[in-house]
């Protein structure tokens, strides 16, 4: 007798229903078949009627939905090391199919089948289990942008090891090294049965789609928040992503600002680890002057307060536009450098100085709109009491986040900053209200005062 397995069985399915299917296609079998959860056994009277079985209802016949599977069964002391390879073309050589085979381990035996097909079917043994559990996984490879790569991870690799759990799966991730300009995508490698590949792809597709589809609304909220912001060279997002439109009623790009004259300029603090400034310098400090004309702004490095600092204080000086380029580089730059490890989002701190009189306007009553600024942005921002004004009278508010979270509470602060300064000038009374905020800058959805900030 030769036994086979047949797997993918719906929980409906019956004995009857697998007798009635083989006796429909004139397969004869032996006995009872043995139903198990999901899959059955059943004996063929010898291993031509198994192949033709194998051959008639494999991946072709449905019961109850769902194609069914139908190889030979392995006893169990073997399952592990023997493996039926089926469907090999008539043009592979069998030299390179060995070769094919080898790189999994070492095969003690491999012996064709029979078959009245024009593919080939083999049996192959190979010398341990743990060679043949290598050769009867296949790999699934899957290209995402790197900027998708670092959510899928998840902090401290949770994410990645929830999927591989959840879908018994390997999975693994090319390095940020292999990255070039002309390739930022980062390979996905996942191991496993048909099954849990399957599986997995599913949930790995379903954390980048997220991921994409938070950064288009975020790319929206710039776009509304700058006019004529140009996102799509910045260089920061997937070529194939579909840009958002611009809003309604903003200038056209390659105008932008026309309707109020040139932008005003501002200045931001970013902070940086120590030992990346010279990433951000480059050798020669090329890099530094590239950044600087392709963002639009003036960059410099602020020398170091103590011999032993270990972060440093970038000044980037510019229009919003430039402010953002140029600070969206730097988060880069310190990605593909490592200094931020593969499961870890880069967070930078940036400062912005303002009129000591406009800091209770940030801070609101009772620390609400700093309170609504954070769980609008997903940014800390904190406003510290206790500040002695420079000599120009200004005090900083401190930002702390990734990328998209620091630009929109740089946005929406100076939103805010623009309010105190409208019934300054000249008596022309507010003025329209910039997006997302009611009469006293408060946000119309929903940033702390310096009191330990709300996390979400």
């Amino acid at each position: 007798m030769h036994k086979l397995y047949i797997g993918n069985l719906g929980d409906s399915v019956t004995a009857e229903d697998l007798g009635k299917t083989f006796d429909d296609h004139k397969i004869p079998y032996s006995g009872q078949f043995l139903m198990k959860t999901g899959y059955a056994f059943v004996d063929c009277p010898d291993d031509n009627w198994a192949m033709k079985a194998i051959e008639t209802f494999s991946g072709k016949v449905e019961l109850h939905g769902k194609r069914i599977e139908v190889e030979h069964s392995v006893p169990k002391k073997q399952r592990t090391r023997k493996l039926q390879i089926r469907n090999i073309p008539p043009h592979l050589q069998w030299e390179v199919l060995d070769g094919l085979l080898a790189q999994c381990g070492t095969v003690e035996n491999c012996e064709q089948v029979n078959t009245d097909s024009e593919t080939a079917v083999v049996n192959v043994t190979y010398a341990s289990r743990e060679h043949a559990r290598q050769a009867d996984e296949v790999p699934l490879k899957i290209l995402a942008h790197n900027n998708f790569v670092g959510r899928l991870i998840g902090k401290e690799g949770r994410n990645l090891k929830k999927v591989e759990q959840d879908t018994d799966t390997k999975i693994t991730i090319s390095p940020l090294q292999d990255l070039t300009l002309y390739n930022p995508e980062r390979t996905i490698t996942v191991k496993g049965s048909i099954e849990a590949c399957c599986l997995a792809e599913v949930e790995i597709m379903k954390k980048v789609r997220e991921a994409y589809e938070n950064d288009i609304a975020a790319m929206n909220q710039q776009t509304h928040l700058i006019p004529g912001l140009n996102l799509g060279a910045l260089g920061l997002f997937p070529s194939s992503s579909n840009m958002p439109p611009p809003p309604p009623g903003n200038p056209v790009a390659g105008a932008p600002y026309s309707c109020f004259g040139a932008p005003e300029q501002e200045t931001v603090h970013v902070y940086i680890p120590a030992q990346a400034v010279g990433a951000i310098i480059g050798k020669k400090g090329q890099h530094i002057k590239q950044l600087s004309r392709f963002a639009g702004a003036s960059i410099k490095i602020a020398p170091a307060e103590t011999p032993d600092s270990k972060m440093r204080m970038v000044i980037v000086t510019g229009p919003p536009e430039a402010q953002f380029k140029a600070q969206g580089r730097i988060y880069g730059k310190l990605k593909e450098e490592n200094f931020f490890g593969p499961k870890e989002e880069v967070k930078l701190e940036t400062h912005i100085k303002m009129a000591a009189a406009a800091a209770g306007r940030v801070i609101g009553k009772g620390g609400k709109t700093v309170n609504e600024l954070q769980n609008l942005t997903a940014a800390e921002v904190v406003v510290p009491r206790e500040q002695t004004p420079d000599e120009n009278d200004q005090v900083i508010v401190k930002i702390n986040g990734h990328f998209y979270a620091s630009q929109l509470a740089q946005r929406k602060i100076r939103d805010i900053l623009t309010q105190v300064k409208q019934p300054q000038k000249g008596g022309m009374g507010p003025g329209p209200q910039p997006q997302g905020f009611t009469e006293m800058g408060s946000p119309t959805q929903g940033l702390t005062q310096d009191h330990q900030p709300r996390r979400k």
